[in-house]
C-alpha cells in the first residue's frame, strides 16, 4: 500500500489547477509546436523540433508527478485545527534567539512548499524540529550554517 501524502486543502487545489493547465493548455500548445516544427523539414538539425520535444518531455513528467501526488493526497483542512501545539498545517511565528528577527512559516506538504511564500515542507529540518512543540518553546535546528535557536511566538491554524 502506498503512503498518503499530507497536503493542505489550498495546496491540493493549487496542484489540481496546475495539472489541468498542463494537460489542457500546455500539452496542446506543445503538440502544435511539434507539428509546426516537423513541417520545417529535416528533423536532425531542427532546433525548434528538439526544443518542443524537450518541453513535451518535461510537461509529461510534471503531469505524472502531479497525478501521483494528487492520487495519494491526504487533504487536511487546517481551518478545523486549533491549539498551541505545532502540527501539520500550523502557521508558526518564530523569533531567532540570537538576532530577535521574526519570521512566519506554514508547515505544508512537500509538493506545496515554497519558501518565498513562507510555506515550508513537513520534511524540512525546521518543520521537523517544530512539530510537536508548543507556544513559548525554544527550538534547536541544525542548519548548514550551524545550530540555530528559535522561540515559538505564535501558533495559528488559518
Amino acid at each position: 500500500m502506498e503512503e498518503k501524502v499530507p497536503m493542505t486543502k489550498q495546496g491540493y487545489e493549487n496542484l489540481n489547477a496546475e495539472l489541468k493547465r498542463l494537460k489542457f493548455e500546455e500539452r496542446p500548445r506543445i503538440v502544435a509546436a511539434i507539428e509546426e516544427a516537423r513541417g520545417h523539414g529535416d528533423l536532425s538539425e531542427n532546433a525548434e523540433y528538439h526544443s518542443a520535444r524537450e518541453q513535451q518531455s518535461f510537461n509529461e513528467g510534471r503531469i505524472q508527478e502531479l497525478e501521483g501526488a494528487l492520487s495519494h493526497a491526504q487533504v487536511i483542512d487546517t481551518t478545523t485545527l486549533s491549539g498551541d501545539k505545532v502540527l501539520f498545517g500550523a502557521t508558526v511565528t518564530l523569533s531567532d534567539t540570537d538576532t530577535n528577527q521574526e519570521s512566519t512559516y506554514q508547515i505544508v506538504g512537500q509538493y506545496e512548499a515554497n519558501l518565498e511564500k513562507g510555506l515550508i515542507s513537513l520534511l524540512s529540518p525546521l518543520a521537523k524540529a517544530l512539530i510537536g512543540k508548543e507556544l513559548g518553546d525554544i527550538v534547536e535546528v541544525k542548519t548548514p550554517k550551524g545550530e540555530k535557536s528559535y522561540e515559538i511566538l505564535s501558533v495559528q491554524y488559518i
